[in-house]
């Protein structure tokens, strides 16, 4: 045993080091990101070479950052686009005890940066042209080198330019179809502040706003109940319910309810339960037919999150008998899994059932018929079980179907599937 640790190891060692190796190599081989200039020589060296600067806007904490950090800027394909059109800095925008010398020498900068270009997700890239000007910005990272490159290249293309067609809009620019584009650009790029006025200039260009891309657009601008949005969804729901779909006006106004007047009351009462008749007033107040459905929904997602399964079961089957036409797909799988899971009640697990049975009437998601086959199995009916997870398999994508075939030998086994 210990020849065979020490064999171990030691391939583990020249396997490390090779590694490390390579990663190094890489590195010299991917984006070159200048680490001795400070905010105003980075902007000077950009523009005494006629390059743009490539800014990456991360965290330490930030997952998706670290990825493109060590996987994808290190790439060799990375630094060939890179190196030749662009000066590169990275620029830290937390602060840790661990931060060095030259993370600290920054932290004006970053905060300017973090301050004066609104960056409100992670990773953020920011492009400036080689005279300064701030032309692009792209958020999130990608998977593949080829894919980061392809938004990259947009850069240069003064169509796409995220503040070259801001700045179109500022000096008056309004067709209809520029307005749209520019508003959903200002989504992806997390920009809400300009996105909220593009997307109240497009709306004066609209003379119907009832067709799937018009309510869409609605739809994704509503985040409050002093949005434009909102009045459209709680005063004209049949509209929209023809054209979204059954409930689906008051689905998304009664999120925006949740989020404005529910979760900040969960996160006031701290380790204590909230005041539910509180948060129904003060609905009530204002929007008096949202006020009881949004209280339930609020009642079932607090006893959720804190694993209270009696109160939770009580809740869930308040809601569903007064509101469960209303719920999704996912929402009838999500609440009979949960119950399923986690209520010993077999009357309860049994009206899951019929939750679960609905959830995939319209479309025979596998996941949801497991749901199903999982909730039989748990009433006692095994041979039904087994026949329903074993349609679940067979609908299954190839690679997913050996999960399925595994829950359908616990359930021959006679193996609990449930916690």
């Amino acid at each position: 045993m210990h020849r065979l640790l020490h064999t171990f190891f030691l391939f583990a060692g020249i396997a490390l080091s090779v590694h490390l190796a390579s990663a190094q190599d890489n590195t010299e081989r991917g984006v070159r990101f200048e680490h001795d200039l400070s905010w105003t020589q980075a902007k000077a060296k950009a523009g005494s070479e006629q390059k743009y600067l490539f800014v990456d806007c991360f965290t330490t904490w930030c997952g998706p950052c670290r990825f493109m950090r060590t996987q994808i800027f290190p790439q060799a394909e990375m630094g060939s686009f890179f190196n030749d059109r662009f000066v590169s800095v990275e620029v830290q925008l937390d602060t840790t005890a661990k931060d060095d010398d030259r993370v600290k020498s920054w932290y004006p900068d970053a905060h300017f940066i973090m301050t004066q270009y609104s960056i409100r997700a992670f990773p953020t890239y920011l492009v400036f042209a080689p005279d300064g000007r701030l032309v692009h910005r792209i958020v999130g990272g990608r998977e593949k080198a080829s894919e980061f490159i392809t938004v990259v290249r947009e850069s240069f293309d003064t169509t796409k330019q995220y503040y070259t067609q801001l700045r179109q809009f500022e000096q008056g620019r309004r067709d209809s179809a520029f307005l749209r584009r520019l508003a959903e650009q200002s989504l992806n790029v997390y920009d809400m502040p300009d996105g909220r006025k593009v997307y109240a200039a497009w709306l004066q260009t609209r003379p119907n706003l009832y067709t799937k891309a018009g309510l869409d657009m609605v739809a994704e601008y509503t985040q409050t109940t002093a949005d434009p949005g909102f009045a459209i969804l709680t005063h004209h729901a049949s509209q929209v319910n023809k054209i979204l779909g059954e409930h689906e006006a008051e689905r998304m106004a009664n999120n925006v309810l949740r989020d404005e007047y529910v979760i900040p009351q969960f996160k006031a009462a701290g380790a204590n339960e909230p005041d539910f008749t509180a948060i129904r007033n003060a609905i009530a107040a204002k929007f008096p037919a949202q006020a009881d459905e949004v209280t339930a929904g609020s009642k079932v997602l607090y006893y959720k999150r804190k694993k209270d399964w009696p109160h939770f079961q009580t809740a869930i089957i308040a809601y569903m008998q007064k509101y469960g036409s209303h719920a999704t797909d996912f929402e009838l799988n999500d609440y009979a899994w949960t119950v399923f899971s986690n209520c010993p009640d077999m009357t309860c697990v049994a009206e899951a059932l019929e939750w679960s049975k609905r959830s995939f009437k319209s479309k025979p998601v596998p996941g949801y018929i497991d749901t199903y086959a999982n909730i039989l199995y748990k009433m006692g009916k095994k041979d039904e079980a087994i026949a329903w997870e074993e349609k679940a398999r067979d609908a299954a994508a190839e690679g997913e179907r050996a999960d399925f075939q595994a829950t359908i030998d616990q359930i021959k086994k006679g193996e609990k599937t449930w916690n």
